[in-house]
């Protein structure tokens, strides 16, 4: 069953000292924590608070291309997680027609930017 999520808010794990990247259902009963690199939250941060960059970033090229194809992100699903690392399918729609990727959210959140300012949503399994 899938669980619709939005990332509730981008904060450091006081022990270890990486950033993690907080998820909640819309209800606020469940939360999903995902650690990630700094430059993954580094730019997760850029996202949520609406910061050009002087130089387009990685989600910006996602974004672009996507854009090009006529193409959004219908949603992302984080489906495992493995030897403590998350797996995720993204959905993209292009012309009605459904295309799974898959992805590691732990190492590619930099790459969901782009559906953090269009404001999709990701589920969880």
């Amino acid at each position: 069953m899938e669980v619709e999520m939005k990332i509730r808010t981008l904060m450091m794990d006081p022990v270890t000292q990486m950033p993690i990247v907080v998820l909640r259902d819309l209800t606020g009963n469940t939360i999903l924590p995902i650690w990630v690199g700094v430059y993954e939250a580094n730019a997760i941060a850029l996202e949520i608070e609406k910061i050009n960059t002087p130089r387009p970033m990685t989600h910006d090229l996602i974004r672009t291309l996507l854009q090009g194809m006529d193409t959004k992100v219908n949603r992302i699903v984080v489906s495992d997680l493995r030897d403590d690392t998350f797996f995720a399918v993204i959905w993209l729609e292009k012309d009605g027609e459904m295309i799974s990727i898959d992805s590691r959210p732990a190492t590619r959140w930099r790459s969901l930017c782009a559906p953090i300012r269009r404001s999709s949503w990701m589920k969880t399994c």
